[in-house]
């Protein structure tokens, strides 16, 4: 990868395992004609208690690589792991219950429940799993996303900020070991978006989890302990302790090289 942009802060962490990894992960979609390789030969690792940016031009295979790591979608050749755990040995039901007791989601689009409350939206996986919330952590995920006085009201009495927040506590109310979020603020205006960013933020710093969020947005990015960079179905950069004019300086070398290439 280029050192260009690569940090001199650069944090010193301890040897530990990864949180999510991915070795040689190549995806490919379709046959003969219509055969498009979305990654080629990807290894990356997402570092325990970090935030993580996935950022590339339009195409380059980012909410790709998120599916695959989060074991939405199956990979053509090479390894994912969550943790200490192959997502390729195990069969769609083993799948299904790691993705539930190990992997939160936020999405584009904050897929609440119109008939729930925000508290029941918010412990709906629990509940899907047969499990009731610790109220301590359930208190604490609240507070730490702000909508302690919020519980009662339904999606539609909420803000597009509100709801994404929403989102974001479920997806950390059963303490996953990663959380993947793909253009979370997409939907929001630019406030809203900050206050998501920062709450994100914030379930890194106080609560000690791990999130990957892929963006388009160098400002959203900006949040990141670091940032990892695909273009055309390869990692080609990363950067740590991230600026968004950093972030962008970067992006624009992609834009460059386009404009080069016949």
């Amino acid at each position: 990868m280029s050192q260009l942009f690569a940090s001199p802060g650069t944090p010193d962490t301890p040897v530990t395992e990864p949180a999510a990894r991915a070795v040689g992960l190549t995806k490919v979609y379709g046959r003969g004609e219509t055969r498009v390789t979305a990654l080629e030969a990807v290894s990356v690792e997402f570092d325990q208690g970090r935030f993580t940016a996935v950022m590339g031009p339009s195409g380059s295979g980012k909410s790709t690589l998120m599916h695959c790591m989060a074991g939405l979608d199956p990979v053509t050749s090479g390894l994912t792991r969550i943790g200490d755990v192959e997502l390729s040995s195990l069969n769609d039901r083993q799948l299904t219950r790691l993705r539930r007791e190990k992997v939160g989601f936020v999405f584009q689009g904050f897929n609440l429940l119109s008939t729930l409350t925000t508290l029941e939206n918010i412990t709906l996986p629990l509940r899907l799993a047969g499990q009731r919330p610790d109220r301590a952590w359930l208190d604490t995920v609240v507070a730490t996303v702000g909508l302690a006085d919020r519980l009662a009201h339904r999606p539609a009495e909420l803000s597009g900020g509100q709801q994404q927040r929403v989102a974001v506590a479920r997806a950390l109310v059963s303490r996953p070991e990663i959380v993947f979020a793909d253009e979370p603020t997409g939907n929001l205006d630019s406030r809203s978006g900050a206050e998501v960013l920062g709450f994100l933020r914030d379930s890194v710093r106080e609560l000690h989890q791990t999130v990957v969020m892929v963006t388009h947005d160098p400002v959203a990015a900006a949040h990141a302990d670091r940032v990892v960079f695909l273009a055309d179905g390869h990692l080609v950069d990363e950067l740590y302790e991230p600026t968004a004019d950093r972030v962008l300086d970067v992006m624009l070398t992609f834009e460059t090289r386009d404009r080069r290439t016949p």
